[in-house]
């Protein structure tokens, strides 16, 4: 039994500054490609049209996403067939892409303001709701980076301030400068690194905390348990999906796969569920490209979970058991226990 969509979202306040955003959000990389194949954009228009029907108003994307800055454009499309103003949209900065997938960051005011006027450019939009640094540049003081988007907020360019894969310093440091709405990690059932230091901090903070990943780029959603991968796709060469690490997950997507026949839903409704019951301060982002998984995580806000079922939940996905590293090794080294900052002189 699946638990159905037509489910009322709620609305949930992300951070302590005033942005006010549906309890589950969407991730709209997928869109254009990155895990399967890119979709028109019509068809992304489309599935933005429908979670926006069923309630989702928060939509995530970044500037790398898609070829030529594909997602922005597409996104910005289906903006002019929304509510803008019943909207809130989040976009990033920070990472460049050359070569083979070769990585880097920036993080310099200049870059800083040069991003911004160009994801407002492609997304033809006035404002941006909420604007993350996508990395954090190491060799630039976080002070400098926030110093300039405090500039963008003054002149009303963007509205609130967000970091993703920041270390504690980064952060504390950061929301001196101005305070901090949201920051974004990778949070899931196998992925839980932050319960220790970063969600503490952010709940000390009044940051809020936007999850990625909160399927496991797709894993809990039956990526190659019950489905083949795409051939268009990283993720074939992603750590957790190499062939010797599936045979060692697939134990843990079985067991969760038999706790969410007990709770009469689905293996990803379950995985959203559980971080829905962290708090309403942490938002999980999925995306997909297909409206009949769209409902399915549209239904995980009606699964209902007690202490005891939380606990039951975790013990069946004991981290130390994951196989593989949890971020592709081109973007290990800006993970956020890297991403500390030279001092602001």
């Amino acid at each position: 039994m699946e638990v159905k969509s037509q489910i009322q979202i709620p609305r949930v306040k992300l951070g302590s500054q005033g942005l006010e955003v549906s309890a589950l959000g969407f991730g709209c990389v997928g869109l254009s490609g990155t895990f399967n194949a890119p979709l028109s954009h019509e068809a992304g228009c489309n599935i933005m049209k429908e979670a926006y029907n069923r309630g989702i108003t928060f939509f995530d994307t970044a500037n790398i996403y898609g070829d030529k800055h594909d997602n922005e454009i597409m996104i910005g499309k289906a903006l002019k067939q929304l509510p803008r103003e019943k909207i809130q949209l989040a976009t990033k900065f920070g990472i460049i892409v050359s070569g083979h997938f070769e990585i880097g960051v920036k993080g310099t005011p200049e870059y800083v303001r040069e991003c911004c006027e160009a994801s407002l450019k492609r997304l033809d939009i006035e404002y941006i709701d909420l604007y993350y640094q996508h990395r954090v540049d190491s060799s630039v003081p976080i002070e400098d980076t926030i110093g300039e988007l405090k500039k963008l907020v003054e002149e009303g360019k963007i509205k609130y301030i967000g970091l993703s894969e920041a270390s504690a310093d980064t952060i504390r440091r950061a929301h001196k400068v101005h305070p901090i709405t949201a920051l974004q990690m990778e949070y899931s059932l196998w992925t839980r690194e932050i319960e220790e230091e970063i969600i503490p901090l952010c709940r000390e903070l009044g940051i809020g905390i936007v999850a990625y990943s909160p399927l496991g780029l797709g894993f809990f959603g039956g990526k190659a348990m019950v489905e083949s991968l795409p051939t268009e796709t990283f993720l074939g060469s992603h750590p957790r999906f190499k062939r010797e690490s599936l045979e060692k997950n697939k134990v843990i997507y079985t067991r969760l796969a038999e706790l969410a026949a007990k709770h009469g839903c689905t293996p990803p409704q379950l995985a959203l569920a559980w971080l829905l019951h962290q708090g309403k301060d942490i938002i999980p982002i999925p995306g997909t490209t297909k409206v009949e998984n769209l409902d399915t995580n549209v239904g995980s806000v009606a699964v209902q979970l007690t202490t005891d079922d939380l606990k039951e939940i975790c013990d069946s996905v004991p981290t130390d058991e994951v196989a593989g590293e949890r971020e592709h090794s081109a973007l290990s080294k800006y993970a956020w226990k890297f991403a500390n900052t030279p001092p602001k002189i």
